[in-house]
């Protein structure tokens, strides 16, 4: 049967029945390899919002200055076939927190809650002896303390969250607790974040720390130390916040070094989906595309005690996040929900180069819902100060409690752009509107990285071949996205 979440606008009681046992084992163990190795980390996720994979010195750009991820990808594992797990942010924010694919989690398009039946990374690391705090913009669910989807609720013990993306002087929420802050939002989030490191350094307790930064993200209103940079750029809006958010990184670097913790840091770098600029974005199209160009990303891994530099050209994707660190940390899960996320150890290790598992995609198979992050917090700080219900109560579960009956038998008959990567190959299927007739294309990426020259008519069993595998992991999702895993 279905989880139920009683609600009672009266006194805005939410309750959870859980969904899974956790349990955790994280024993210190010495053997050869990653198989057996379980450490614990300290782990820090910063992840910007629209920087595509071309957006950065260390990438070729040929304007932007990024010193500070230009240096950090002399010293780390640098991706160069990152794939966020959309084209764009609340569902690659849901895969990262998850290790499933965006739509099992009810994660559809932008706005659109995650459910709170999904374990995240942070409730599996808090069973751990890991503290959790998340920093920055969220776009998942609520900011709303008793909200079940709130960062509070979803694992984090501290935090100091946005609902989408803001810039200057934001209202964001800290613990539930709402605030207008002064300054750049990018700034703001980076020095909370580098205050929370600073207090627990010597707590002795690893720390799970994410930094979702809300730039750049248009409207550009943020900029770096330099506001003459970039002076009569096309994009110098852009590129001015891409080089503030190089600024608090190597800021943070810093601040791990100075507490003596950098060695003991596993320090993961990348975007949420493509670049705003087609030129850049490093393949075909840009954010909002299920071509490589929305949904490959820069990506940096520096974790000095573990892993010296490397290129890893290996397809590798957001969702690996989730079940990589639960290897790394040795936490068990009693009764994981369907993962698309490998392990990467051995990826990451170099013991194996090639991905075992297939990459799948899916967008626009529901339109995205607005989310005005200053205007809903500002009216729920100027209610909590005056002690008036919430104005918003439609936002406490909003659709996280829905569950739909889609058909799982003909995928031909759902709507988006969806795609699967089985390296080299890419196939899509492209279906516009409820009635349009599907589509299909078929890609080489390692000879054909801009998707130009359509195989599907000459690699013809090739195309048979993906297309069921495609099929069958539409269908997978679909069951998900009704609910099959709750039951």
């Amino acid at each position: 049967m279905y989880l139920k979440f009683r609600f009672s606008i009266s006194t805005a009681l939410l309750t959870l029945i859980p969904l899974c046992s956790l349990s955790c084992s994280a024993e210190r163990t010495e053997g050869k390899g990653d198989s057996i190795e379980q450490q614990k980390p300290h782990i820090i996720l910063v992840m910007a919002d629209d920087q595509g994979y071309g957006d950065a010195g260390y990438t070729g750009h040929p304007v932007v200055q990024t010193p500070h991820m230009d240096e950090m990808a002399k010293n780390s594992l640098v991706f160069s076939r990152f794939y966020a797990g959309a084209p764009v942010c609340s569902p690659t924010r849901a895969s990262v927190l998850t290790g499933r694919s965006p739509m099992r989690t009810n994660v559809v398009n932008h706005g659109h809650y995650m459910r709170p039946h999904e374990i995240t990374i942070a409730e599996a690391l808090k069973t751990n002896g890991y503290k959790t705090a998340h920093f920055g913009k969220w776009h998942i669910g609520s900011v709303q303390a008793e909200s079940p989807t709130s960062p509070g609720q979803q694992g984090f013990d501290e935090w100091l969250t946005a609902l989408n993306f803001y810039d200057q002087d934001p209202y964001m929420s800290h613990n539930g607790i709402y605030k207008q802050l002064k300054g750049q939002g990018s700034v703001i989030t980076m020095d909370a974040a580098i205050d929370y490191l600073k207090k627990n350094a010597s707590s002795g307790a690893p720390t799970f720390t994410v930094i979702w930064f809300p730039s750049p993200h248009d409207p550009h209103k943020e900029v770096s130390s330099n506001s003459q940079l970039y002076k009569g750029e096309k994009h110098a809006g852009y590129f001015q916040e891409i080089t503030l958010l190089d600024e608090q990184l190597g800021k943070l670097r810093k601040s791990l070094r100075d507490l003596k913790i950098a060695d003991d840091t596993l320090l993961l770098y990348c975007s949420d989906n493509g670049g705003l600029v087609k030129e850049t974005s490093g393949g075909r199209n840009k954010k909002g595309s299920i071509y490589e160009g929305g949904l490959r990303v820069p990506a940096i891994l520096e974790w000095p005690a573990k892993y010296q530099h490397k290129v890893i050209s290996t397809p590798v994707s957001t969702s690996d996040i989730y079940p990589t660190l639960l290897a790394i940390t040795g936490t068990e899960i009693k009764k994981q929900p369907m993962m698309d996320g490998m392990n990467l150890q051995p990826i990451l290790s170099g013991a194996e180069k090639i991905r075992s598992n297939t990459i799948g995609f899916w967008h626009l198979f529901e339109g995205g819902q607005a989310t005005f992050s200053d205007k809903v917090i500002r009216q729920l700080m100027e209610a909590q100060q005056t002690g008036k219900a919430t104005p918003f109560p439609e936002r406490l579960l909003k659709n996280a409690n829905v569950f739909p009956t889609h058909q799982t038998q003909n995928m031909e008959l759902h709507p988006g752009h969806a795609a699967l990567l089985d390296w080299p190959y890419k196939i899509h299927s492209i279906r516009r509107g409820k009635k349009g007739k599907v589509t299909y294309e078929l890609y080489n990426i390692e000879t054909d990285p801009m998707e130009t020259n359509d195989i599907s008519k000459e690699e013809v069993k090739v195309f048979s071949r993906i297309q069921k595998q495609l099929h069958d992991w539409q269908r997978s999702v679909m069951k998900s996205l009704n609910g099959n895993d709750y039951r």
